[in-house]
């Protein structure tokens, strides 16, 4: 059993998609709707961007998702999977290759999830650390003891954690964290709390776009971040969407049930095919992981 896996914010590089365009009519087409429904040629910062352009959310969000779902679209051999599932902003993309989101609805919940997130970053300072070398169990418990806002964000993979929250509050458990013996500890260079409370505006303003937007039955289970289950219920998508952005990203877990449901081989579809399989050979390096 095969599952199309989409990666999430970090999956940009200089270039991105220029390739598609230049071999593909269809892919073509595609960059040009994408650069009608956003207003501005993102397929231009995309191609000619550098990293430092590519970093800003409100370009790295919607630029991820359409090398996405047009590297998707025009896979010859692509198949049906028989799951899928996104990390974090990569949950869009997988709803669109589910069928349960067009390529314009979804463009459109992107956009405005990544200016929402901008807003809500500006308005709170907040930042996020990697945790490596310690039992979730044991970071969950750490983070509880700060009294700043702090929280687990990522379950990555065994062993590697990505916790969220205000600067005095990552400052303050990294050094719980290193002195109760994590490998490492590192604050990230992030502009904001990605997965915290400190998102709670950005999902009020995000949960209006999403309850008026049309969601299909999807054409297969998607595990969503939330609840690491695979889910086919479109209000329950829903649901779940919308708690993603305040909620953490049950990666590992999700990999972790797939297999348990006799998923064995996956697809990454976006970025540079690389970003995911790390994360999912770290979980069980009997799994078969290539790029689309």
């Amino acid at each position: 059993m095969v599952a199309f896996v989409f990666p999430g914010q970090g999956a940009q590089f200089e270039g991105m998609g220029k390739d598609l365009f230049e071999n593909s009519e269809k892919a073509k087409a595609l960059f040009e709707k994408a650069d009608e429904i956003l207003g501005y040629s993102i397929s231009k910062v995309m191609f000619e961007g550098t990293a430092e352009e590519l970093k800003a959310t409100n370009i790295t969000q919607p630029a991820i998702f359409i090398h996405s779902i047009i590297k998707h679209q025009i896979a010859e051999d692509a198949g049906t999977p028989d799951a899928v599932a996104g990390h974090s902003l990569g949950e869009f993309s997988a709803l669109v290759a589910a069928g349960v989101l067009s390529f314009e609805d979804g463009l459109k919940l992107v956009h405005q999830r990544a200016l929402a997130m901008q807003k809500a970053c500006e308005a709170v300072e907040g930042t996020m650390a990697a945790i490596l070398g310690m039992e979730d169990e044991k970071v969950e418990e750490i983070c509880s003891q700060v009294s700043e806002v702090v929280v687990p964000a990522n379950y990555n993979t065994n062993g590697q954690l990505v916790i969220s929250g205000s600067i005095a509050g990552i400052n303050a458990a990294v050094e719980k964290l290193k002195e109760a013996g994590a490998r490492r500890a590192i604050v990230l260079p992030v502009g904001g709390a990605f997965h915290s409370p400190l998102m709670e505006p950005a999902r009020e303003e995000l949960q209006a776009a999403i309850e008026s937007t049309n969601f299909n039955k999807p054409i297969c289970p998607i595990y969503q971040n939330v609840t690491a289950s695979p889910v086919t219920d479109p209000e329950e998508i829903k649901i779940n969407l919308i708690a993603q952005l305040t909620a953490p990203v049950k990666w590992t877990q999700t990999i972790q049930n797939m297999m348990a449901d006799g998923i064995t081989s996956y697809k990454e579809v976006g970025g540079n095919g690389k970003v995911l399989k790390g994360l999912i050979l770290k979980v069980d390096r009997s799994l078969s992981v290539e790029p689309m």
